[in-house]
């Protein structure tokens, strides 16, 4: 959306999605504020949904659109307090939310039900995210019957009851440029907090030494916090997938699996490397990384236009699938080892997921059964990997070694892009970048 303002374009998400309902009421809460113990909260993170349709982050809101003849686009917020300001920081108010980010009007968010029980007033159709809060589904179902007390005053509640997660997700499937603007900001920004990490790592620190890196990278460029929990994996701690206790010490001759990325404006990335902690890498070390490897550039180039989202896991499952044959690991001919699924003792996972404002994005993998067609605007991972735990049937010089290669990749008209293309990765580049001083 080229010369775009940010209120324009969350309005025109906000007029797309009423154009897709046609008529009735979208309830969109933000997320709650969650207590961590006794007085301390953890630091807030609007919900996506709901950030998406009004670029607005401050808790306590919620989103209200009516569709149909006379559309309307109305914010539920927390109103002005000077005395809550001192000690919480700033608030728009109703006023000033409106003004600023382009609603047709705001209200207190304390007139919530009251206005709710007029607006869904002769509406044929009402949206919200149905099951994701035990507390909202209670409380549509109580305003709801407050609607239906009117009908002897001839005003109807909504008939239906839809999830409006459903639309909202097919549309941030594809990222409009403003999106793809701040996923690449995103990526620059992790690909540097990668190359710290890679630079300060050496055999005898601990795993949480390396991740204050990785984050200080991210906070001094504005990534105030992680997409996700890092994971800093050193030996056999690569071998579990979601290992984050990022508390033992490296040791020489070991490999570091980082899997890490920033969040900016809302938008998460994801990257994976793997290297060596004392900066170079064995043998067996190297034999497998090149497998991974290739198998994650046969992946990435099947992520384009008109491929099915099955293409890229597909391409790399055969590139994996001969290399543990090679390695000794699998037996037997590709297609047995393929059909057999004996591959899954050393990959067991996909090759990758959709990214965006969530790092597993919002939208289905499949249409009517069939893996849908990957298009321009799509952003997911390319993320092969191979975790070899000790066992009598594995040669020991494997033993203990993990590895995972992870990028982010924007499909384009033309094909694609690696958005985190700066983040070192071929055996050389990732050497080089170790050598101390």
């Amino acid at each position: 959306m080229p010369g775009m303002s940010d209120t324009a374009i969350y309005a025109e998400r906000r007029k797309r999605l009423q154009s897709q309902m046609q008529s009735g009421i979208a309830i969109i809460p933000t997320a709650p504020e969650a207590v961590r113990n006794a007085d301390a909260h953890y630091d807030y993170r609007h919900d996506s949904h709901f950030y998406y349709l009004t670029g607005f982050a401050e808790p306590e809101a919620v989103l209200v659109l009516v569709a149909g003849e006379q559309m309307q686009a109305i914010l539920f917020c927390r109103e002005k307090n000077a005395e809550r300001e001192i000690w919480d920081g700033f608030r728009y108010g109703p006023d000033a939310a409106s003004e600023k980010f382009g609603f047709d009007a705001a209200y207190p968010i304390a007139q919530l039900d009251e206005k709710l029980a007029e607006l869904m007033g002769n509406q044929p159709v009402l949206y919200y995210p149905v099951g994701a809060d035990a507390g909202w589904d209670a409380r549509i179902i109580r305003l709801r019957e407050a609607v239906k007390a009117k009908s002897r005053s001839g005003i109807r509640a909504p008939g239906e009851i839809r999830d409006v997660r459903e639309p909202i997700n097919e549309m941030r499937l594809v990222k409009d440029a403003h999106e793809q603007d701040i996923m690449r900001r995103a990526a620059t920004i992790s690909a540097g907090a990668h190359r710290r990490a890679m630079r300060f790592t050496r055999p005898g620190r601990f795993e949480y030494e390396v991740e204050a890196e990785l984050l200080h990278e991210f906070c001094r460029h504005g990534a105030r916090h992680p997409a996700y929990t890092s994971i800093v994996a050193g030996g056999a701690n690569a071998c579990t997938l979601h290992y984050v206790g990022n508390n033992a010490r490296l040791n020489d001759g070991d490999l570091l699996l980082i899997d890490a990325g920033c969040e900016l404006d809302g938008y998460a990335a994801d990257i994976t490397r793997t290297f060596p902690v004392n900066g170079r890498f064995s043998p067996a070390q190297k034999d497998v990384y090149e497998i991974v490897l290739a198998a994650q550039a046969a992946a990435i180039s099947a992520a384009k236009p008109g491929m099915r989202w099955n293409a890229p896991h597909e391409a790399a499952l055969r590139v994996l699938a001969q290399g543990f044959i090679d390695l000794r690991l699998c037996r037997g001919s590709l297609e047995s080892v393929l059909e057999t699924e004996s591959y899954k003792q050393f990959y067991m996972h996909r090759t990758g997921h959709w990214l965006g404002m969530d790092v597993h994005d919002v939208g289905e993998y499949k249409l009517d059964g069939q893996w849908r067609p990957l298009q321009p605007g799509m952003a997911l991972t390319v993320e092969p990997g191979c975790y070899i735990r000790p066992s009598d049937s594995v040669p020991r010089d494997l033993w203990n070694i993990g590895i995972r290669i992870e990028d982010d990749v924007l499909i384009t008209a033309k094909g694609n892009e690696v958005l985190t293309r700066d983040t070192p990765k071929t055996v050389s580049e990732i050497e080089e970048v170790m050598r101390h001083e």
